[in-house]
């Protein structure tokens, strides 16, 4: 079983996010879970997004896991909020961040001997959205770095979800991000 568990605020789109990925994986055959675990319902609040994927039936419905990816798409969490909880030797680590993989590592030396990838999710977000919700570079960077999904195949997917509830403009936009990110993670 492949398990995610996201990092961020709220109103950064980690629900949004993981809801988003479950309904591209779930198309393939998978099975899948997407849910949050709120500790204020207040925007900013600090909270987190979980996935589980799966060939067989999921039974396990706890939050409780040890991620096989980490995803922190808000950078100040990574220094407040123990991302490493109950990981695995193998656990990858997607963090958004302006620092480079140098200096995120001097500053946060607990993931030195780890997996750890970076993007700048809330950069991309700003420059082609126009809004700072880092969900969809998010998802771009994890597709990248998991291998899970070809690229195309989650774009034509994803625009199929965002289709549901989204402007053709806002969509396209979208898609840039995600491919940006995907391009950019390192």
């Amino acid at each position: 079983m492949l398990e995610i568990r996201w990092h961020s605020r709220a109103g950064q789109g980690a629900v949004t996010g993981a809801k988003g990925l479950a309904d591209v994986v779930s198309g393939t055959g998978k099975q899948v879970q997407a849910f949050a675990f709120y500790g204020s319902a207040k925007r900013g609040a600090a909270m987190t997004a979980y996935n589980r994927i799966d060939d067989e039936a999921i039974i396990n419905h706890e939050k409780f896991m040890s991620p096989d990816y980490v995803l922190v798409i808000d950078p100040g969490l990574t220094f407040i909020t123990d991302i490493c909880e109950f990981e695995k030797k193998d656990t990858k680590y997607i963090i958004t961040t302006h620092l480079s993989k140098e200096e995120l590592l001097a500053k946060k030396p607990e993931l030195k001997d780890k997996q750890v990838f970076i993007v700048d999710c809330i950069k991309i977000s700003q420059e082609e959205i126009g809004s700072p919700i880092p969900n969809a570079p998010m998802l771009g960077a994890f597709i990248k770095v998991s291998g899970l999904l070809d690229l195309d195949f989650f774009l034509q997917s994803f625009k199929k979800v965002l289709g549901k509830k989204l402007p053709q403009a806002v969509i396209d936009k979208n898609m840039v991000a995600i491919t940006r990110a995907y391009n950019e993670v390192k």
